[in-house]
This record gives structure tokens, C-alpha cells and sequence, in this order.
């Protein structure tokens, strides 16, 4: 008790400001898991397609299809060729860093220095908790920045003004205008990370549509902020469709892969083995607690009336947030932990709201920020501690470096279940169009294209069955079975021992996967 007694004290002593930029110089190192773990499955899938990245009639991207919006894409793309493809995580963990400094600032505005301080503090832990993911540099966390800045831009328009008292001046006025411009732009701009991301449009929406129906805003200025966020807005929409018509990408095939295709995952997605995602939406939960997500929003039902008394606006548009962006969490179908960030800026908006709470809260909500660190450092000293014995290694990578090891010039490779990072790892070309399997299981549903790519004298080299041929459906099994048996041969196991197959008409060396090695980025910059 002294000790944490001690912690307190020096933690008081310290100024706003100070604590602000400590909280996001650590959000950026303690992203250092990130040298620990080789490409995922999703950095590797995008940063195939940005590196093939050749849009036109018919096709977004060109030889790989994806369901994401042309900005991330882009972006991977950027990343692989200022720094290679592990540069775009050191983008990830800056932004991290941003995303400290850029809720801090919404807090202080609202409620004061504590806020800043409790809101610092709880987005340090969230960006590095174990439990969502503090490796992967992924549209979820690179996008939680963009939405935490176009929140900021719209409470700086409202402050600009006063928060509606009546007593502006026209160049505060001009101000507000532009700051609401700022916000419908990162609004927008961030559905090109992840097109569920429309959290900074809720925010902002209701935020205003509050402000003006309690009194706070006037009509004119009401009408004024909205035009401007609109305007905003449809900036990175429209340089979207002007890029698609100049490459000539039909705005079908673009609505498709942003929007249409989450329909048809849905569907394949219910009509599949449900098994696997029933479990991670169990862990999901379960880590929505852990994390001390669910205890704070918990709270701030608890203290609703307070929150809108102080500040309805915020309130509103907070619970707006929490409801929608639960909803998309809820309705994607896979569960992913990651998919967890995207409750993050809803969370912080949680966090400084309780901190204005009467001091009957105060303790409470003080116990929670207290719970999301330590949950956060448990987690993080837990993964470290496993990855640094290889208790847990990366077995698809270590699988794709085995098949490199054992590959000649202008070998080909395929994976049944979609894991780019073994394509990734082995280092070869992949004719085969889909990285991920919920496209495969979609768009191929009787995996006719992966037969065309198992038969005849172009055939890929090595065939990786990852995933058990009847895992999801019995469909076109049956003709990949009768293709495997005639021009193939099994070549070894890989990682989990799923097998890895190898043309019949050639020769290779064995596979030698280290598949219980811990992979380490700097082993391999000292290579």
C-alpha cells in the first residue's frame, strides 16, 4: 500500500502536460511486440496487393482481390516502398502515440486535467494491451487516430464557439467553420483504413444535432458547422471516384468490394461451419472485459444523468458511438480481437466523461483506470515472457521460410485457407487471386479457379493445405482431391501439421520448418 500510495503521489505531482507526452512516448515503445511476430496473415495479404497493385476495367487492384477501400491498399503500398513491408507497424505505433495526444486534448476540453490525464492514461493501455493486439499494423489501429482527431476538430468547433453561448465573434466563427470542415474530413477518411469505421460521422452528427435541439448551438451556427463538415466530408469520397474513373475501375466493382461483398461474407459466413467464430465471439467478450472496455461503459450508464446535465451534447454522441460501433462489431460474423479497436475512441470518450463525475464516482471510475493498466502490463509481460521461450511461435511464417528454404527460381505457391503470411514468408509468386479465405469461400465457392491452378503444365509449384479441404463446405472437394492425387506428391508437413504438397514432376529439397523458434526481427537485421 506505501508503494502504491508512493505511485499516487508522484502521479499527482506530475503536470497534465507531462503526463500527456509520457503516456504517448510509451503507447509508441510499448509497441516493441512488434519486432517479436513476423507479417500476419492481413499485413501480408495487403501488402501483396499493394505491391501488385495494378487497377482497370474490371479489376480494383489488378492480380489479388480484396474487400477494402483503395486508402489502406494505398497505403500499404507507400509503407513497402519507403521502408519494406515491417515499416507501416512503425507508422502504426506513431499513431498510437497521436491517438494519446489527440484524446488527451478532447478530454481537457470537456473536463479539465484529470480527464486528460485518465483519458492519457486508458489509451495507453488500449493501443498496448495484449489482449486486442499490439503487433499487426492493421486498418483498425491505423484508423482509431483518424476517428479520435475528427472528434477532437468537432468539440474544438463547438469551443470555438463557446459551446453556443451566444457571445461569438466572427473570426471564432470562421474558426469553428474550418475546424468542422477538418472533422467531416477525418470522418470520411478514415472509411479508406476500415469502411465500418463511421464513428467520427456519428460523433459528429449527433453532437450537433444535440447541441442545437438543448439550446447550446444556434441555428445559423448549426447550419453553418454542418455545410462545412459536409464539405469536408466529401472530399476523400470524391478523390476516391475521381481515382477510380482515372484508372478506369468500373464504380461497381469499387462498391462492391467496399460495401457489397460484406452481404454475400454474411451469408457464406451463416451457411458454414459456425464453430470457430461462436468461440471467438466468446473471447471477444471476454477480452471486452478484461481490457476494463465494458467497466467503463458500465459506469457511464450508472451516471448518464450527471454526464448530460454537464455536457448533453457529448453525452449524446457518446452513447450514439458506443450503440453503432457495437453493432458493427456485432454484425461482422468473424470476431476478431482486433475488431476491438474499433470500441476504443468510444471507450475514451467514456473515460473523460466519468472523470467529471461527482466525487461518489470519483473512486470508482479511478478503480477502472487502475484495472485497464494493470490488465494491459499483465498481458503484455505474459507475451512477451511466452514468445521469448517460443511457447507461442509463428507457425504459418515458419512454414512459408520452410518452402523458401526448399524453393528453386520461378517456383509458385498456394494455400488452402487463406494465410498470406505463408505466401509471405516463402517468398514466391501466388497466381491464385485470393489471400484470404472468406474471399475464396465467396467468390470461389467450388474452389473451380484453385483447381484451374492445380492442373495443367502452369501449375503451381507447392500447395500448402492449411486448412482441411472440407473444412467449410464439401463442395469442389471432391476435384481437388482427384487434382492433388494425379499431379502431386506430399513434401513434408508444415507447422501444426497440415501437409504441403509438391509438383509430382519435380525435386526439391525436405521441409525443415523451425516451428517452435521464436521469431525475432533484429535476428534477422543482423543477418
Amino acid at each position: 500500500m506505501l508503494l502504491v500510495d508512493e505511485l499516487r503521489r508522484r502521479y499527482a505531482a506530475l503536470g497534465t502536460r507531462r503526463v500527456v507526452w509520457i503516456c504517448a512516448v510509451a503507447a509508441v515503445l510499448l509497441h516493441f511486440p512488434a519486432l517479436m511476430w513476423p507479417l500476419g496473415p492481413d499485413e501480408s495479404g495487403y501488402t501483396l496487393v499493394g505491391r501488385h497493385w495494378d487497377p482497370g476495367p474490371g479489376s480494383l487492384y489488378g492480380d489479388y482481390w480484396v474487400d477494402r477501400p483503395p486508402l489502406l491498399v494505398l497505403l500499404y503500398r507507400w509503407a513497402d516502398l519507403v521502408g519494406g513491408p515491417y515499416f507501416l507497424r512503425l507508422v502504426a505505433a506513431v499513431g498510437c502515440g497521436w491517438l494519446v495526444v489527440v484524446a488527451a486534448r478532447t478530454a481537457y476540453l470537456v473536463n479539465g486535467a484529470r480527464a486528460a490525464r485518465w483519458t492519457a492514461v486508458v489509451a495507453t493501455a488500449l493501443t498496448s494491451t495484449t489482449l486486442i493486439d499490439p503487433v499487426q499494423a492493421k486498418g483498425e489501429v491505423l484508423g482509431i487516430p483518424i476517428v479520435m482527431t475528427s472528434i477532437l476538430l468537432s468539440v474544438e468547433a463547438l469551443a470555438a464557439l463557446g459551446l453556443g453561448s451566444g457571445q461569438e465573434r466572427a473570426p471564432r466563427r470562421l474558426r469553428a467553420v474550418a475546424l468542422a470542415a477538418g472533422a467531416g474530413f477525418f470522418a470520411t477518411l478514415v472509411l479508406g483504413m476500415k469502411q465500418n469505421m463511421v464513428t467520427g460521422l456519428v460523433f459528429g452528427g449527433v453532437l450537433l444535432l444535440t447541441s442545437v435541439v438543448v439550446g447550446r448551438l444556434s441555428r445559423g451556427d448549426f447550419l453553418r458547422l454542418t455545410a462545412a463538415a459536409l464539405l469536408g466530408a466529401a472530399v476523400p469520397i470524391v478523390a476516391t471516384l475521381g481515382w477510380c474513373l482515372a484508372a478506369g475501375v468500373g464504380l461497381d466493382e469499387l462498391a462492391y468490394a467496399v460495401f457489397g461483398f460484406r452481404s454475400d461474407a454474411l451469408e457464406v459466413i451463416g451457411s458454414q461451419m459456425l464453430g470457430n467464430s461462436k468461440k471467438r465471439a466468446v473471447i471477444i467478450t471476454l477480452f471486452f472485459v478484461l481490457t476494463g472496455m465494458a467497466l467503463f461503459m458500465v459506469l457511464l450508464a450508472t451516471r448518464l444523468r450527471e454526464a448530460w446535465r454537464a455536457h448533453p451534447g457529448i453525452t449524446a454522441a457518446t452513447c450514439a458511438v458506443i450503440a453503432v460501433d457495437g453493432a458493427s462489431l456485432g454484425l461482422s460474423g468473424s470476431f476478431w480481437s482486433p475488431y476491438l479497436h474499433l470500441l476504443t475512441p468510444a471507450t475514451l470518450l467514456a473515460v473523460l466523461l466519468l472523470a467529471g463525475a461527482s466525487e461518489t464516482a470519483y473512486t470508482w471510475a479511478r478503480r477502472s483506470v487502475g484495472f485497464a493498466v494493470a490488465s494491459a502490463a499483465a498481458g503484455l509481460v505474459v507475451w512477451v515472457g511466452q514468445n521469448a521461450v517460443g511457447f507461442t511461435s509463428p507457425q504459418a511464417y515458419a512454414t512459408g521460410e520452410a518452402i523458401e528454404a526448399a524453393a528453386q527460381r520461378g517456383d509458385t505457391i498456394m494455400v488452402h485457407g487463406g494465410r498470406a503470411d505463408i505466401v509471405m514468408g516463402a517468398n514466391l509468386a501466388a497466381p491464385y487471386p485470393y489471400l484470404w479465405s472468406l474471399p475464396m469461400r465467396a467468390l470461389d465457392g467450388d474452389r473451380t479457379q484453385m483447381v484451374e491452378h492445380l492442373t495443367g503444365e502452369d501449375r503451381v509449384t507447392w500447395f500448402v493445405e492449411w486448412i482441411p479441404l472440407d473444412e467449410w463446405t464439401s463442395e469442389g472437394t471432391i476435384d481437388l482431391e482427384v487434382a492433388l492425387d494425379l499431379g502431386y506428391v506430399r513434401h513434408g508437413s508444415a507447422c501444426g501439421g497440415a501437409p504441403v504438397y509438391l509438383r509430382n514432376d519435380v525435386e526439391r529439397a525436405d521441409l525443415a520448418p523451425e516451428c517452435g523458434s521464436p521469431w525475432r526481427m533484429w535476428d534477422r537485421l543482423l543477418d
